[in-house]
């Protein structure tokens, strides 16, 4: 009889036997389930690589502007020799194969003026005023539509130089706190176990800057750039009023030129330009 009581105390009942789970049994153990974590050099390697793209960009925006500006001064030169070489303003006008700013701003002066002499203006508030107040609507308007060109992708540079270190500091404090982490649970502060970690960490504060510091540069001297260029246009546009004010903002469709526009068919091919009347200088004349 006592036999048989012992053994069913030593077996509980099945309804009495609470499940167990694998967290318990580790729980029991002193340990934690492994989980899935970014690791400190993923994010380090991962900040490396952006700042290594933005330093591609970089140096594709400095190249890319680097070519834009000297083709600019090229063009703005070799137009203003012609320009002011021209024998007055109706010479000018006939100018033929003509690049670059102040060539356009030039252009839309010329075909302003012509459509102003021709009658060919509609009437609505862009042709509102006189001839000179269209004129300089036109010019200005032209004006602006160059400065967005050449200010293109520097907003790209200067976002770079302000974020990069940024970045490379993000890197860093990761690192060191990864660093930190693998010092507290190997319980040893050697040189060998913290100076690894923390010197890999500190190398995205290095290269951020590095990558910052050519963004910098380029963003300054192309804003410096565009300053020169466009005190050349607005003292170009100044001196385009001024001249077209001697004739009286009155300018013949020119023969040839680049605003001769209408010597062109659709296909490129050229016809002849039919020769002025008696009648017709005399009209003219007459207006002027």
């Amino acid at each position: 009889m006592t036999e048989t009581t012992s053994a069913a105390t030593a077996i509980p009942p099945a309804a009495n036997q609470i499940p167990v789970s694998g967290a318990d049994i580790a729980s029991a153990a002193g340990t934690t389930p492994a989980a899935p974590e970014i690791t400190s050099a993923l994010i380090v390697d991962a900040t490396l690589w952006i700042l290594i793209g933005f330093s591609v960009v970089t140096w594709a925006l400095i190249l890319i502007k680097g070519i834009q500006h000297l083709r600019i001064s090229q063009h703005n030169r070799s137009y203003g020799k012609k320009f002011w070489g021209a024998q007055d303003f109706q010479a000018a006008a006939a100018l033929e194969g003509n690049k670059g700013p102040a060539a356009r701003v030039a252009d839309i002066g010329f075909t302003t003026l012509i459509e102003a002499d021709g009658g060919t203006t509609t009437h609505d508030l862009e042709h509102t005023g006189d001839r000179q107040e269209l004129l300089d609507r036109r010019l200005r308007q032209q004006m602006q539509k160059e400065r967005g060109a050449l200010e293109s992708g520097l907003a790209i540079l200067a976002t770079i130089g302000s974020i990069s270190p940024f970045v490379g500091l993000f890197g860093t404090v990761w690192g060191i706190m990864g660093a930190l982490t693998s010092i507290s649970k190997s319980g040893s502060a050697s040189l060998d176990v913290v100076a690894g970690p923390i010197g890999e960490a500190l190398v995205a504060t290095a290269v951020g800057i590095a990558v910052a510091v050519p963004a910098v540069i380029g963003y300054n001297f192309f804003i410096r750039r565009n300053k020169v260029i466009w005190a050349f246009l607005d003292d170009f546009a100044i001196d385009f009023v001024h001249l077209a004010l001697k004739t009286s903002f009155l300018i013949k469709r020119p023969v040839s030129g680049s605003v001769a526009s209408s010597r062109t068919s659709g296909t490129g091919a050229k016809h002849p330009v039919p020769k002025a009347s008696h009648e017709d200088l005399q009209a003219e004349g007459a207006q002027i």
